[in-house]
């Protein structure tokens, strides 16, 4: 049971203990509803799977910067691991438990195109990411009705599998020591994903989903600080196979870095998560529950000189606190981005 799903049959074969229980098919029941919950691995989360499609923590220092016309490739690498637990009253003062601990691991190599295309002032850049991880689950669900039953049952599994692709358009204003940017991302389901119902483990979200951001970022060449912001509201569709419709939700990032020469800085990183609408659909069957966390955490940044290329690199980790009803735990973000082609006026 390291690599593969548990099955219900297999689950069912499980060792509980009982009394009282009029024959085993009422016994049989309950474990299927203890199974049930554990395979869900987030109705008792806000948010289906207790995370969302947007990532917190991508947006750090130079937020609100849009880089000039051209073309540019982005490889940002994405590590989480955290953990959760909830606890639900049941009816004859028993107690339904569900326990999650998730290890994840992405790659999102992205395209970026910086249009010459002038919107309403500013630059107008579209961009596509394509998203292929490891997910390592593990999920704990237990029941207990005083005298008649105590029963729990474990699952496990674990693969790299593919996300759903990611397509983002984005308007970027600049100005001499000020820059801001919008930015809309989709989702886009069953487009090359590899989502698979009956498994804990899995990238991809399986659901249509938008992001709406505003980002800043002003600096202060005389202290060699720099500030930024970003602040957006993501849009859940509906998981058709699972029933489960997340709610919307709100993201907050900041950053303060200071810059020690031209081509290396190091500062804080932080941002707040709210689910500000509750879940629905049959799906979310323990509740219609709405969740939060923090997180803060330093930052690096800098650029590399490879040949007559720049390559510019980017470490931030974030240690979360505040949850309710979400995965708590830790994570890292490292980026490497580099120039595919820029005009000869902008080189």
């Amino acid at each position: 049971m390291t690599n593969k799903a548990m099955n219900l049959d297999a689950a069912k074969k499980m060792p509980i203990r009982w009394k009282g229980l009029n024959g085993k098919k009422q016994a049989m029941k309950i474990i299927v509803c203890a199974v049930l919950l554990a395979l869900s691995a987030g109705s008792a989360f806000a948010a289906e799977g207790g995370s969302g499609f947007y990532l917190l923590g991508q947006r750090g220092q130079g937020a609100g910067v849009l880089p000039p016309e051209g073309v540019f490739f982005s490889l940002p690498s994405y590590y989480y691991s955290g953990d959760a637990s909830n606890s639900e009253e049941l009816p004859f003062n028993g107690t339904a438990d569900l326990g999650i601990d998730a290890d994840i691991f992405i790659v999102m190599p992205t395209a970026i195109w910086v249009t010459p295309v002038n919107v309403f002032g500013g630059d107008l850049a579209f961009s596509g990411t394509y998203v292929y991880g490891k997910a390592d689950l593990s999920a704990e669900a237990g029941i207990a009705i005083p005298p008649v039953i105590e029963a729990s049952v474990e699952l496990n599994d674990d693969r790299w599998t593919a996300g759903d692709p990611v397509f983002s358009a984005f308007v970027g204003w600049h100005g001499e020591n000020q820059h801001y940017l919008v930015a809309a991302s989709v989702n886009i389901p069953d487009a090359g994903s590899d989502y698979d119902e009956g498994r804990l483990a899995n990238v991809a979200l399986n659901r249509w989903a938008g992001d709406i951001t505003v980002a800043g970022t002003w600096m202060f060449p005389q202290e060699n600080i720099e500030l930024s912001g970003a602040t957006g509201v993501t849009f859940n569709g509906k998981n058709d196979d699972t029933d489960y419709e997340t709610g919307t939700e709100f993201h907050l990032e900041a950053s303060v870095f200071y810059q020690f020469t031209p081509s290396f800085s190091a500062g804080i990183n932080g941002y707040h998560y709210r689910q500000i609408t509750e879940d629905s659909g049959q799906g979310a069957e323990l509740g219609s529950f709405k969740g939060r966390v923090s997180a803060l955490g330093p930052g690096l940044s800098g650029t590399i000189q490879v040949g007559p290329i720049p390559v510019s690199v980017s470490l931030r980790y974030f240690h979360e606190f505040d949850e309710k009803k979400r995965l708590q735990g830790d994570s890292a973000w490292l980026t490497v981005t580099i120039p595919l082609w820029v005009p000869a006026q902008n080189q």
